[in-house]
């Protein structure tokens, strides 16, 4: 499906956002609030993407993408690394046949190379055996950043046009490693820092930006639905005035 760039023309809105993009912060610092390791934290973070990925199903919403490990992540200690790893795998092992007869397509998207050989042969595994469901679309963001995505569009796409020298968003798009999923809608930050931090760059021109001071583990349903009440009460313009959007939409 072709997904229209909020750069080149206005999407359709609803009260219930379509895509749904999450940066889940506050792992640690929850599990540290609670005299527990760091990954402690993260672990109880694995259940709150269970109850969310639940949730959002349940609201319609369908597309969900969550910023699991980022490719500045590498720079945190070798043991958290390393924890984070084998939770991806567990997670991986444990979810995806429950996701499957949910309806649930899984996707994962980042640069895979860094990880073992063992993780990505799961990591395809899992995309293919979901791959024809309609219901959600979740993506994993691993060892992703938001200038790579980028970067790496850029070389596909001069690669795929040779000796051209112009080139346009169209031309771009096909590339992106989202290119299967329109823009977030709404994207949600939890852990009260107040940062895109190199996320979906290319992708949240448009979106609307919500901070939670609530650490990802504590988010649930009811947040998730302040979340979504806030994202409605919002007059979403893509450059027009606020007396354009009463007009009559013209039939296309």
């Amino acid at each position: 499906m072709k997904h229209t760039s909020s750069t080149r023309a206005v999407p359709e809105t609803s009260g219930v956002p379509r895509h749904i993009a999450i940066i889940m912060d506050g792992n640690g610092r929850w599990a540290t609030k609670r005299f527990m390791p760091r990954v402690a934290g993260h672990a109880k973070g694995v259940e709150t993407v269970r109850t969310v990925v639940e949730a959002c199903a349940l609201r319609g919403v369908e597309y969900l993408t969550l910023f699991a490990f980022s490719s500045e992540n590498w720079r945190r200690p070798a043991e958290e690394v390393s924890v984070l790893m084998r939770l991806f795998m567990t997670a991986l092992d444990r979810e995806v046949s429950k996701m499957h007869v949910n309806g649930i397509r899984l996707k994962v998207v980042g640069d895979l190379s860094r990880f073992d050989l063992k993780l990505q042969q799961m990591i395809a595994d899992a995309e293919r055996k979901t791959a024809d469901n309609k219901r959600l679309t979740v993506t994993v963001c691993a060892n992703y950043g938001g200038r790579w995505d980028i970067m790496q569009a850029v070389g596909k796409m001069v690669a795929a046009y040779p000796g051209m020298a112009n080139f346009t968003e169209e031309q771009l798009a096909p590339y992106l490693s989202m290119s299967y999923a329109p823009e977030p809608d709404l994207f949600i930050r939890t852990g009260g820092e107040k940062r895109i931090s190199n996320y979906l760059l290319w992708q949240l021109a448009y979106t609307e930006l919500f901070f939670t001071e609530t650490y990802w583990p504590d988010f649930d349903a009811k947040a998730l639905d302040e979340a979504i009440l806030s994202y409605g009460s919002r007059e979403r313009r893509f450059g027009r005035t606020s007396e354009q959007l009463l007009e009559p939409q013209k039939a296309s």
